[in-house]
């Protein structure tokens, strides 16, 4: 059914979990996973040159250290589970306008993604990539929700 199934990751613990359902599901499917994690794009304001110099060239190195570690963890779920997988860190204002274009450019047929769930002034001011996503891609798109407090889950 789903052959190239595509997973944006914010390290979060909710994003683990579309990891694992997203390596399940290649498995089914005999499919592949693509791991992507959108870099924020470096913006700041300071006094001097010399301080935005220093400061951006820290911060891109931090936030690609941090894309790293965060798409091995996808590596790692994959090759545990014998599934084919490759990695992508892009650095974009918007993640969900790379999350869709990454997975068009990767003939991806499903984005597997989590959604906090923030709702209401939360959600406004936030915004929700997830809810972004979910209204611009043409590509299907599985998300993966935070259980509700004292929700019953199913056995591990």
């Amino acid at each position: 059914m789903f052959k190239h199934l595509l997973v944006p990751t914010d390290g979060s613990a909710l994003s683990v979990a579309a990891i694992q359902m997203t390596v399940a599901l290649a498995v089914e499917n005999g499919g592949k996973v693509t791991g992507l994690h959108v870099i924020p794009e470096f913006h700041m304001l300071a006094y001097g040159t010399e301080m935005i110099a220093d400061n951006e060239e820290r911060i891109i190195q931090t936030a690609r250290q941090r894309a790293d570690d965060y798409l091995e963890v996808i590596k790692k779920a994959a090759a545990q589970a014998g599934v084919e997988c490759n990695t992508v860190a892009v650095s974009r204002a918007h993640p969900y306008e790379a999350i869709i274009s990454v997975a068009t450019e990767q003939h991806c047929d499903l984005i597997v993604m989590a959604s906090h769930g923030r709702s209401g002034m939360r959600a406004f001011l936030l915004g929700s990539e997830t809810q972004k996503v979910l209204t611009h891609s043409q590509i299907p798109i599985l998300v993966v929700r935070q259980p509700a407090p004292g929700a019953k889950t199913a056995p591990p």
